[in-house]
């Protein structure tokens, strides 16, 4: 399983929200070596779930990929889908 698809279903899992099909999570080239980028696109609802009260919860998902995937560094961004 690639860290794209992992970081999918573990945000379709923490959201409570209908809107689950709009959350797209996309791998895209880092110009850091070394380094994987991942853009998580949603909708502005589902936003504050992901983020959680303080960063906790995307702070606990760059835990979690760093713990899944050892030998890869990530760079978690989430986006407003329009």
């Amino acid at each position: 399983m690639t860290p794209q698809d992992t970081l999918q279903k573990i945000i379709q899992a923490i959201t409570q929200v209908d809107l689950k099909d709009q959350i797209v999570v996309t791998q895209v080239e880092s110009e850091l070596a070394g380094i994987t980028q991942l853009n998580i696109t949603s909708p502005q609802e589902i936003i504050g779930q992901i983020i959680g009260k303080q960063g906790k919860i995307i702070k606990s998902l760059r835990i979690l990929m760093a713990i899944a995937f050892p030998n890869q560094r990530f760079n978690i961004q989430i986006e407003e889908n329009l």
